[in-house]
């Protein structure tokens, strides 16, 4: 599809989805290499990520890997609320464990920069940061990614795991809003 109507907003093509996936292998790949031994727990951030999480994970060959979720909201429609809130908590022990973060959208870094210091505070031996889009004009905080597949500007985009107010995370392609 071409465009899109979601709660009366008009959005675009903007990324197709082959051009996704192939970033996405790509990640994998290097994954592949880097953590091979290390026994990684793959932590998706829901729910943005779980398209990022199952495409990712489907090109992972790495041995005795883990996958688990976490649930953080910032957002309201079309913008950060300013706040975070830990909705779903950390369900396994990270102690001495490799930890990949598995995030869909890195734009302003507040809520990722408040994850990692929930996560510092459990002692992993390590923590690395996957993420699918990010957008290096809006970062406000901090945030190193180890592993990053598309640079956006600041547009409101939606497809591929991300909503306008819980929908449109279906569309394998991405779009941007028409305005």
């Amino acid at each position: 599809m071409d465009k899109l109507k979601v709660s009366g907003k008009e959005f675009r093509l903007f990324i197709p989805a082959e051009k996704i996936d192939k970033e996405i292998k790509s990640i994998a790949e290097q994954m592949n290499k880097d953590l091979v031994g290390k026994k990684p727990i793959f932590l998706s951030v829901l729910n943005g990520a779980f398209m990022f999480t199952s495409d990712l994970l489907k090109n992972i060959t790495i041995e005795d890997s883990e996958v688990s979720f976490i649930k953080l909201a910032s957002y309201e429609g079309m913008h950060s609320s300013g706040k975070v809130s830990e909705v779903i908590g950390l369900n396994i022990d990270i102690e001495n464990r490799c930890l990949v973060i598995l995030e869909d959208m890195l734009d302003s870094g507040r809520s990722m920069s408040y994850l990692l210091d929930i996560l510092k505070s459990k002692n992993p031996s390590e923590i690395k940061l996957a993420v699918m889009f990010y957008k290096p004009n809006a970062l406000k905080f901090n945030v190193h990614m180890d592993y990053k597949a598309i640079a956006l500007e600041n547009d409101f985009v939606l497809g591929r795991g991300l909503d306008y107010n819980g929908i449109g995370r279906n569309y394998p392609d991405l779009y941007i809003i028409n305005e």
